[in-house]
């Protein structure tokens, strides 16, 4: 699984933008959170790029980069929860989940 990973508040907007051509994964992941730590790795051992088509996989430490965690959900319009995953398309949040909601196979059904 290759990450993109999010370190400035302006790519949200070319994420948004990326959206429009392809639908975008963002996972907020707190580093010091075993839940997160679960899902993330779930995430990673499950994930088939073929079964997901051009789906783009971003990543956020969201204890590194607490800012950018809030704009997403005030960008996106979705509560705060970590960790979460959020799929963006045509410029707006079509799914998300938190904590043990998140799995591979929910992400499969929402892109295919």
């Amino acid at each position: 699984m290759n990450w993109n990973t999010i370190t400035e508040i302006e790519q949200l907007q070319a994420i948004k933008e990326e959206s429009y051509s392809y639908p975008v994964l963002i996972l907020k992941h707190s580093t010091t959170c075993s839940i997160s730590g679960t899902a993330l790795n779930r995430l990673e051992r499950n994930w088939n790029q073929e079964k997901v088509g051009e789906l783009k996989p971003y990543y956020l430490d969201l204890l590194r980069y607490r800012p950018i965690s809030a704009e997403i959900a005030t960008f996106f319009k979705v509560e705060h929860q970590s960790p979460q995953v959020l799929v963006i398309q045509n410029g707006e949040c079509v799914y998300d989940a938190s904590h043990f909601d998140i799995s591979f196979a929910e992400l499969q059904g929402v892109v295919a």
